[in-house]
């Protein structure tokens, strides 16, 4: 099943975003079970992560978000795990 991650960043942590960016990339690529991932963009800033994961089951899915090493370095506010399901694309 395909499980959307959707994490917004504690206002003000940009810095803690770019000093965990290659630790969360390298996470992402060893998991391999990414299928889409980018930045939520705002006011022309890196401001939250919305990652499509594919996983057994919610608990896996919660699993997986809860390793991250952005959630793991302190610079998520919120963190929301749902099932998702493609329709396009």
């Amino acid at each position: 099943m395909l499980y959307a991650v959707i994490c917004r960043d504690r206002p003000g942590h940009l810095q803690v975003r770019l000093d965990n960016r290659a630790a969360h990339l390298a996470y992402i690529e060893a998991t391999g079970i990414v299928r889409m991932a980018g930045p939520f963009i705002e006011e022309g800033q890196m401001a939250g992560s919305l990652v499509i994961i594919e996983a057994g089951d919610l608990a896996a899915a919660q699993a997986w978000a809860a390793g991250d090493p952005y959630g793991l370095a302190g610079l998520f506010d919120s963190v929301r795990v749902s099932e998702w399901k493609k329709v396009i694309g």
